[in-house]
């Protein structure tokens, strides 16, 4: 069940100048959140924004003997929500509620997991790759941003042994493009019957593109989608995503049975990218 707490901040580290990564003392979520949820967070008492605004768990904190302790949350700064987290100092307090959502479905060996993200889509990533590293699935990261400065903790999953595949639009670190062409390319390369799970997070266009890579290949492919939350419950209905079911098509609060879904389930083109 989730828990609403007042989580103190307890460092604030700056990745760049609109890049940061947050960490909050909630030992309640941070022991029982799964890869692939998210928590509804609002930095400070004051009313604008009003509403708290959904983050995925980017790694979850323990102590020396393991006890989970605190989560970490890595935002981008594009509006008032995620201008105060990355203002937050130490000792500021955050209303935050969590776990929520639909975690990812973790698979086996012989089953290789080739995790996709773009820009903070990252943010999933970390929680699962030492789930996965516990199983000893072998596991591939492919990551794509718009520059090299916003590749971010590329050596915290070199050291859980994850392959790395980059790309950047300005060609400055790895392939220059989008992170899709490697990756269909090396879906190519393999053989029909190694398995392999497909997990992706980043912007609604790269995710209906490795949704219909991953179909062309007959590869399994789990999306976690990014939409506007205002309350991460249920109640709002601001979350809703169109999915198949059955014979017909409907909406479906992304917050409950969401954030991750099968990607042949969801309808692309209702979220404006059909390609």
């Amino acid at each position: 069940m989730p828990v609403d707490v007042a989580a103190e901040v307890i460092s604030n580290r700056a990745l760049s100048a609109d890049y940061n990564v947050l960490a909050l003392s909630a030992p309640a979520i941070a022991a029982s959140s799964q890869p692939g949820q998210f928590v509804m967070v609002k930095v400070g008492a004051s009313l604008d924004p009003l509403l708290r605004r959904p983050f995925s768990v980017f790694e979850v904190l323990r102590s020396s003997d393991g006890t989970p302790g605190a989560i970490t949350l890595l935002s981008k700064r594009i509006g008032p929500s995620t201008s105060l987290m990355y203002d937050a100092r130490p000792g500021d307090i955050a209303a935050c509620l969590g776990p929520l959502g639909r975690p990812f479905s973790l698979v086996d060996p012989p089953t290789e997991a080739w995790m996709v993200a773009g820009g903070v889509g990252l943010a999933p990533f970390a929680t699962l790759a030492e789930a996965l590293r516990a199983r000893n699935v072998k596991t591939t990261l492919f990551y794509g941003a718009r520059r090299a400065d916003e590749l971010f903790y590329l050596d915290f999953f070199r050291g859980l042994g994850v392959e790395l595949v980059l790309t950047t639009e300005d060609g400055g670190a790895g392939e220059r493009g989008r992170i899709v062409t490697p990756l269909e390319r090396q879906l190519a390369d393999r053989r029909a019957g190694a398995p392999i799970m497909l997990y992706a997070c980043g912007p609604e266009g790269m995710l209906a593109a490795t949704a219909k890579t991953a179909a062309k290949y007959s590869r399994p492919c789990q999306v976690s989608v990014e939409r506007i939350m205002g309350c991460g419950m249920g109640g709002c209905y601001s979350c809703v995503v169109r999915v198949r079911r059955g014979a017909g098509t409907h909406f479906v609060r992304s917050c409950l049975d969401g954030p991750v879904f099968d990607a042949t389930s969801v309808v692309w083109d209702a979220l404006g990218h059909g390609h």
